[in-house]
């Protein structure tokens, strides 16, 4: 009987698993606590941002000023984007259509691309005005008394969810590799789903990030 199971084992399932869809449900599951414990971190600099800006309600909103709302609009609209061809990502492989798969993952790993070059110029552009966090603040346009604090918080914060893009983008490029190389189809695309939902927590995080920051 055993090596009877053994030999209709689909080659994705582990040896520690009854069937497909019990190895699914624990890698969703771990992947839920993954994504509670991400949750957790960015929470705790949300309350630290809600407790300073209480404190300092006047200098967070001039800061804010020198932010680029346009740039900061754009990555939310090219999130926002990513989001949707992760989506249809997800969907192509569900339904088989392993070229719509590749498109889209591409297409999402170009949108996370273009997300850090944008960020890339903004930080440009702050350094270059000398609006660093912490004691090494010197713009002249705002002098302020814990003005610096405010870009402390938002080059960490900032600084933090870029990093999860790289990572993401790391991740992606992974999934795309594999799908290239047959090894996802729709009674097995795992990696793919699990994937997507790290990605949309990314997003999610952002559309909190660019109104706190850019807009309050």
């Amino acid at each position: 009987m055993n090596h009877s199971t053994a030999a209709v084992r689909p080659a994705h399932v582990q040896h520690h698993f009854a069937t497909s869809e019990q190895q699914f449900d624990a890698a969703k599951m771990g992947m839920w606590l993954f994504l509670i414990t991400e949750i957790l971190l960015f929470s705790g600099m949300f309350v630290a941002y809600a407790v300073y800006r209480a404190w300092y309600p006047e200098v967070f909103k001039a800061a804010a000023v020198l932010l680029d709302t346009n740039m900061g609009a754009l990555n939310t609209v090219v999130l926002l984007t990513s989001s949707l061809t992760m989506a249809l990502s997800i969907r192509a492989i569900q339904a088989d259509n392993m070229k719509w798969l590749t498109i889209n993952l591409v297409l999402t790993i170009a949108l996370a691309f273009v997300f850090l070059i944008v960020k890339y110029f903004e930080y440009t552009h702050k350094f270059q005005e000398h609006i660093f966090p912490g004691v090494n603040y010197a713009y002249e346009g705002l002098d302020m008394a814990f003005v610096p604090l405010f870009f402390s918080i938002y080059f960490v914060m900032t600084g933090i969810h870029g990093f999860h893009v790289v990572v993401g983008i790391g991740v992606l490029t992974w999934i795309l590799v594999k799908s290239i190389r047959g090894r996802f189809s729709s009674e097995y695309y795992t990696p793919v789903e699990l994937s997507g939902l790290y990605w949309h927590l990314v997003d999610i995080i952002w559309i909190f990030l660019f109104p706190l920051l850019y807009l309050i």
